[in-house]
């Protein structure tokens, strides 16, 4: 092959991974920090457990929609770097704070009133209660968790995400030596038991927020961003390119979310054991995912950049390469799934609850599921970032609708419930919707850029060459 064959896929593999790398082990550094919760909540019970999934399920669904609606600032600022407008640099950090603020208030009214409805939605209501007295605590902790999330997408877009880790890393450690303290009252401070991990997770996210923007007044490239006038003013046209690109991805990101929400509910009302597996595998599959995000991430910056210049041929490939790598990764790590379920599982789950029957062999039958769940949850995931990057955010969240809440709910209801399979046919239900919200991402993914680059070039898109 020539150099628009394998040396062009080599050499943009290369530089997808580059990018990608470094978010990936932010991301996998930032998962580790609820595992962290997850894995010390497993040795208080089932309850605990069960009812602290529930509360970070909804603090999640809520946080993941916040960090939507700022996520399109890398992309904008992607562009703006590019075209050298730094000024639109300052004004896009202040309009990611400025919505990354109106969301956490709201949101976190939301977690802090939410109670009743849970009971009304057949949650047992034991776990409500507990779970309650969880999100008090933890609620506040939105706002500084979307702060963080703007700067992330800031320095993303200026391709400058190497902070992330440090900071991301850092409050690993923190968030373990915190957890222990409190929960069990070391070192002089009270024990707080069950809520002692929520006060601990509030306290990094600040910490975070705090270290990352002391990290970036010493980056002597993104030190003029942050201090400039632009970034402490309003700016109306910055504010509301910020909302348009957002919104549909914020709808996106919440039907995703919500879509895995109210299947908790659902095996929530299946039981404790069935909620407190559900937890477990969630986190899981929640680390996995982490890979597909970096991926996504890279791979819509990278089109988008190529969108700025309209190179759609290139811009085609790399939605193609991200997601090819996506594929290659989760199969990797279903191989693992496969060969080791029980010792994966044993990680999350203590040595009194393995003598627990039943929540062991859910969370292992769900692993199992989820070997196969997870290609298609990366599939669908870079398909979103692929199809922002050529500034389609419309499409995804109607896809979503259709895959998420038309097929994937339906069939997890009809096989959960309907037709008696418990949690694990409502897994089998949300592999259903995953893979049909995939191929219809990919789908929509290729038309577009398809058609991008026959208006703009009259031409067929090219194709590597044939060896």
């Amino acid at each position: 092959m020539t150099e628009a064959g394998v040396g062009w896929w080599v050499k943009n593999s290369r530089a997808l991974l580059k990018l990608a790398f470094p978010l990936i082990l932010t991301n996998f550094a930032y998962v580790a920090l609820t595992t962290v919760d997850i894995v010390m909540l497993g040795r208080l019970g089932a309850v605990e457990i069960a009812a602290a999934g529930l509360a970070i399920a909804l603090f999640n669904q809520l946080r993941t929609t916040g960090t939507g609606l700022v996520t399109g600032v890398s992309n904008l600022v992607a562009e703006a770097r590019v075209r050298g407008d730094r000024e639109r640099i300052g004004a896009l950090l202040f309009a990611g704070f400025f919505w990354a603020t109106v969301c956490g208030v709201v949101f976190c009214a939301v977690l802090l009133l939410i109670g009743p409805l849970l009971i009304l939605l057949g949650q047992d209501p034991k776990v409500v209660d507990k779970a309650g007295d969880f999100l008090v605590v933890l609620a506040p902790g939105m706002l500084p968790c979307l702060w963080f999330q703007n700067l992330r997408h800031f320095t993303t877009g200026l391709k400058r995400p190497g902070p992330l880790l440090a900071i991301t890393l850092a409050s690993v450690g923190v968030t373990i030596g915190l957890n222990y303290a409190l929960i069990y009252g070391k070192f002089g401070l009270p024990e707080f038991g069950f809520v002692g991990v929520a006060i601990a997770t509030v306290t990094v996210f600040l910490l975070s927020f705090l270290a990352f923007i002391a990290v970036i007044l010493r980056d002597s490239v993104l030190r003029p961003y942050l201090t400039s006038p632009d970034a402490r003013r309003w700016n109306g046209d910055a504010v509301r390119s910020v909302w348009r690109l957002g919104l549909p991805i914020s709808g996106t990101y919440a039907s995703e979310a919500g879509f895995f929400s109210v299947l908790t509910l659902i095996i929530g009302s299946l039981g404790v054991n069935a909620l407190a597996a559900q937890t477990v595998l969630n986190q899981i599959v929640y680390i996995v995912f982490m890979i597909s995000a970096g991926l996504s991430h890279a791979a819509s910056i990278h089109i988008s950049e190529a969108d700025g210049v309209n190179d759609y041929a290139t811009a085609r490939r790399m939605g193609l390469l991200g997601t090819a790598w996506g594929v290659v990764a989760t199969l990797v790590i279903a191989v693992l799934y496969l060969a080791i379920p029980n010792p994966i599982v044993s990680l999350f789950i203590s040595a009194e609850h393995a003598d627990n029957s039943d929540i062991v062999a859910l969370t292992v039958t769900g692993l199992l599921i989820a070997a196969l769940m997870q290609v298609f949850d990366a599939t669908q995931n870079i398909g979103n970032g692929i199809l922002r990057g050529i500034g389609d955010t419309a499409g995804p969240f109607r896809i979503s609708l259709v895959g998420y809440w038309l097929i994937g709910l339906p069939a997890g209801y009809l096989l959960g419930v309907t037709a008696d399979w418990g949690v694990e046919g409502v897994w089998i239900g949300q592999t259903i919707g995953l893979a049909a919200t995939a191929a219809i991402l990919l789908v929509a993914f290729l038309r577009r850029v398809d058609r991008l680059h026959r208006e703009t070039s009259g031409a067929p898109v090219p194709q590597p060459e044939p060896s």
